[in-house]
């Protein structure tokens, strides 16, 4: 006969004269969580309460000892906190804070594929909770939506640190069983092979994944086919799911899932400075921010957002944000800025880098203000602008010719390249353009660019450009056929460009 108490029937327990079992909350192979209440100090808690044939088993006795002593040490509101642990009439457990919510799986199981912001802005604060684990030499090696909490304030924690292990002296927990999840399994992990926080990065990616997809990505007859197509198969491309989606946020996915550690992102906080980024770059395609993402975004110091002070003007929700726990979000450039010109995308191994920006009249004199088109890629959306010549009607009508009238500039890449879109930033919104792309050149005739691979039509403060090349460019034309309405100048129009980027 078994001697072991079911779960319901550990309902009423009290554990070391304090802690008041009352409902089961879930069950995994180790261990048994339930709601308790802490009489001493009168506050709902989660128990984990270790199985008593596991508890018999030393090392399984010590991992879970090993998981109370581990989490007691991360202090960070995007982690579920260990409040105190002990063992009584041979029942080992640990008392959690208690978290009135739902899980991050619930969640995408009841909506399906979340709003792009929502689903960054959770990526985020897990990343955040993984950093302080990570800078104690800590691998979760289990991140999946199932071990993330979504609180009653909309927070996500982490938790469910009972597989994780400490970093050996090389930076990596030794070979041996594979543990975790495998529809989010690292492929070195589901090799047997070691792993570093770069694995708990290709898992993060791939639940990342599943928030704006609404689904794993791999599917096989057993648990053991899913791991062999994370280790075979790259993940399906996010836009081509959901083609809403921000190429900024699908890259930061990309990157984080490649296969070869050494090509994912070699620490959470580069993963947060993309994901922040790809947040502002959702928050002001939409041009309002929802829920966590509010919160996410208002922890980007002002110095520190990417969109110009005119555009956060125009976006002025992006404006309401809010501090999240602990401390600051450090965004930076979709592609990542310096002096001089441009600047290098953190792609999959790819870099995309502008060289310089020239301006384009060849229907008017050949010059479109040439002394400052270089502020268009200075690396300063803020403070710097490239400004057409003024033109007494929107259309250039009677001051260019062609078939279509207008002015332009074109940027010019360091070697050839085939992004996905183009990034525009703008003082003067409500011009139309279209961009054009070749490989070699320039053209000097408009004629000579060929079709254009993406359009804009009453441009807004930031536009993110869908482009469409058949092949890769180095050669980048936005021809302006309308001009919007001069700052300086009532009733004279013209354009101005601040800031100019290519995601690949």
């Amino acid at each position: 006969m078994n001697s072991r108490p079911t779960s319901s029937q550990m309902i009423g327990t009290v554990l070391s004269g304090r802690y008041r079992l009352e409902a089961k909350l879930g069950s995994g192979g180790m261990s048994t969580v339930y709601l308790a209440r802490d009489d001493t100090l009168d506050r709902a808690v989660a128990v984990k309460v270790m199985h008593r044939e596991m508890s018999e088993q030393a090392d399984q006795l010590e991992r879970f000892r090993q998981e109370a002593r581990a989490v007691a040490k991360l202090s960070h509101p995007n982690v579920v906190a260990v409040i105190d642990a002990g063992e009584d009439g041979g029942h080992p457990y640990i008392v959690f804070e208690y978290v009135e919510g739902e899980t991050l799986k619930q969640r995408i199981n009841r909506l399906g594929a979340l709003d792009p912001q929502e689903a960054l802005a959770y990526a985020i604060e897990i990343a955040r909770g993984l950093t302080v684990a990570h800078a104690r030499n800590m691998v979760h090696r289990d991140i999946k939506p199932q071990n993330v909490l979504i609180d009653s304030e909309g927070r996500a924690k982490l938790t469910d640190f009972g597989i994780s292990r400490q970093l050996e002296q090389d930076g990596m927990t030794a070979t041996g069983r594979v543990l975790g999840t495998t529809d989010y399994v690292a492929p070195e992990q589901a090799m047997g092979h070691p792993v570093d926080p770069r694995s708990d990065i290709y898992s993060l990616g791939v639940v990342l994944y599943e928030m704006l997809i609404g689904q794993v990505p791999f599917h096989a007859d057993s648990q053991v086919g899913v791991a062999m197509k994370h280790v075979n198969e790259e993940l399906p491309d996010v836009q081509a799911r959901r083609s809403e989606v921000s190429a900024a946020a699908a890259l930061v996915v990309e990157r984080a899932t490649a296969k070869e550690p050494a090509e994912r992102y070699q620490d959470v906080g580069e993963m947060i400075d993309d994901l922040s980024t790809a947040l502002e770059v959702e928050a002001a395609r939409a041009g309002s921010t929802t829920g966590e993402a509010t919160t996410i975004l208002e922890a980007v110091p002002p110095p520190k957002r990417k969109l110009s002070s005119r555009a956060r003007l125009s976006w002025v929700a992006v404006l309401l944000l809010v501090l999240v726990g602990g401390g600051a979000i450090a965004a930076v450039l979709l592609i990542s800025s310096g002096g001089g010109g441009g600047g290098a995308l953190k792609g999959k191994g790819e870099k995309i880098s502008i060289a310089s920006a020239t301006d384009y009249d060849p229907q008017g004199d050949g010059e479109e203000d040439p002394e400052t088109v270089g502020f268009a890629v200075d690396g300063n959306p803020t403070g710097t602008a490239w400004s057409s010549e003024h033109y007494d009607t929107p259309t250039f009508a009677g001051t260019k010719t062609g078939p279509d009238p207008g002015v332009g500039l074109y940027v010019t890449t360091k070697s050839a390249a085939k992004p996905k879109e183009m990034v525009i930033r703008t003082p003067t919104p409500g011009w139309d353009a279209q961009v054009f792309a070749t490989a070699s050149g320039p053209p000097e005739d408009l004629s000579e660019w060929g079709e254009p691979v993406g359009e804009v039509t009453d441009a807004a403060s930031l536009e993110d450009v869908e482009l469409n090349l058949p092949s890769p460019a180095k050669y980048f034309l936005i021809w302006f056929n309308k001009a919007a309405p001069a700052r300086d100048q009532e009733g004279r129009y013209q354009v101005e460009i601040s800031d100019v980027k290519l995601v690949g």
